[in-house]
């Protein structure tokens, strides 16, 4: 079983694998600004994403789509009347640090314009700026 810790971003900046180029899918949706996106903003992107990806596709169970994120730093936080110099606080949550050039989530099996229905949608939707990529064929 997995036990959040409460630590000072002791995580690893540098990952096993290549972040900014398509690993699975034939589209892809990149960053290009820092971010910080929580547990419970990016669940709810992808609840977004997967109801515009069925609108777009006209229900067909066809299409798939990955999230490349994983949540690597946990937030804490004391109550606002507590004073200092009492410990680190309670975890309140998860969250993950965006960089440019990250891909945040892959598309496969949707054509290139249902792909650019979903972006135009999402675009609206994020806080940060983002950008469609596909795959070099």
């Amino acid at each position: 079983m997995l036990r959040e810790r409460k630590t000072y971003n002791k995580y690893s900046l540098k990952l096993n694998q290549s972040n900014h180029i398509l690993k699975y899918g034939r589209f892809g949706i990149k960053s290009l600004s820092f971010s910080r996106l929580t547990k419970n903003q990016l669940n709810a992107l992808k609840w977004i994403i997967s109801k515009k990806l069925k609108v777009v596709t006209n229900n067909k169970k066809k299409f798939r789509f990955w999230t490349l994120l994983s949540l690597n730093l946990t937030l804490t936080k004391f109550n606002i009347e507590s004073r200092m110099g009492k410990g680190k606080g309670s975890i309140y949550t998860q969250a993950v640090y965006i960089r440019p050039g990250m891909i945040l989530f892959e598309f496969d099996n949707i054509t290139e314009q249902q792909m650019r229905n979903l972006f135009n949608y999402i675009f609206k939707k994020i806080s940060f700026k983002v950008k469609f990529i596909k795959a070099l064929d």
